[in-house]
């Protein structure tokens, strides 16, 4: 991709296709996303050609001088093509946005991540053509979890409809409020109630197997509470027309995210949460997420302060 493309695509909306129904669903969910958002679209589709060898194993020549060349060909042209059917169908659900595509060519994770440096948002499907739906993370979403730096969407087939919250994950820490400020500014342009969730995960793993009493289930509330105030202070004065519930669970903290996120518009996790231990804790907890959240999920990682957007237009 060119500099000038990637001035381009800053702030855009970028989303991965691999011609998968996987992939559409999120190349239409990014669509939705950047009209609410009044950005652009940027799809991108990534071709990886192999090296082309003088020789095949064991010394024997290609069949006919270009043979690799004319499949690489028939491949992009292949390519070109699909993006172009999607292109068109986001313009037609979406006529006021604007709309461009992205071909691609190297390592999966690597491109899409170049192609999303400066962009807003990155949105892809959370398996391709060969991956298992609902069960399986492909693993160009696996790196581009591992490595991008900025906010990230993974969308699935076959998620229920519901009540349509959206649901964060609220821990105290850093990334947790980056978390909530993402939550609130998508729940604001959507319409959407906001599910605030804080689990009280404190104790040994055999101990929340058993159902605390009501005298526990006080002590918790009575805890975690200044916690909720605390992360979602400010939160309600910019965005007043934004619903809050506020939920406090005794639970395994992937567990209760999964239940709340049911018949979800989105779930919003942090990538890390607190200190050295809680680190690898939390970071489990947002990869169990998406891999099995019953909605699309928003993985946002702390790397800067941000002032989301209201509203635009």
């Amino acid at each position: 991709m060119s500099s000038t493309e990637s001035t381009m695509d800053k702030g855009a909306v970028v989303a991965g296709y691999d011609g998968s129904e996987e992939a559409r669903k999120a190349v239409r969910w990014a669509a939705e996303e950047a009209a609410a958002r009044g950005r652009g679209l940027v799809v991108a589709h990534v071709v990886g050609f192999p090296p082309v060898p003088e020789a095949l194993p064991g010394g024997g020549a290609w069949p006919r001088p270009g043979f690799l060349e004319a499949g690489q060909e028939t491949a992009q042209r292949h390519a070109e093509a699909m993006l172009g059917d999607i292109a068109r169908e986001c313009r037609r659900a979406w006529p006021e946005l604007t709309v461009s595509t992205r071909l691609l060519s190297g390592r999966a994770p690597d491109e899409l991540a170049r192609a999303a440096e400066n962009a807003e948002l990155l949105v892809i499907g959370s398996s391709g053509l060969t991956a298992l739906p609902r069960l399986l993370v492909g693993s160009t979403a696996n790196e581009l979890l591992h490595d991008y730096h900025r906010p990230i969407v993974v969308v699935r087939t076959g998620e229920a409809e519901g009540d349509r919250n959206v649901v964060v994950g609220v821990d105290g820490s850093e990334t947790s409020r980056e978390a909530i400020g993402f939550a609130y500014d998508f729940a604001d342009r959507h319409g959407r109630a906001l599910v605030a969730l804080h689990v009280w995960s404190d104790l040994p793993l055999e101990a929340m197997a058993v159902t605390p009493t009501e005298h526990d289930r006080e002590l918790i509330e009575e805890r975690g509470k200044p916690l909720l105030d605390e992360a979602l202070a400010g939160y309600r004065e910019r965005y007043p027309d934004v619903p809050v519930h506020r939920v406090i669970a005794v639970d395994r903290p992937a567990h209760a995210l999964a239940e709340q996120a049911e018949g979800a518009a989105l779930l919003v996790v942090g990538s890390h949460g607190r200190g050295p231990l809680r680190r690898a804790l939390l970071g489990s907890v947002s990869r169990a997420m998406v891999h099995h959240a019953p909605c699309p999920v928003a993985v946002v990682r702390h790397h800067e302060r941000r002032d989301y957007p209201k509203s635009r237009g």
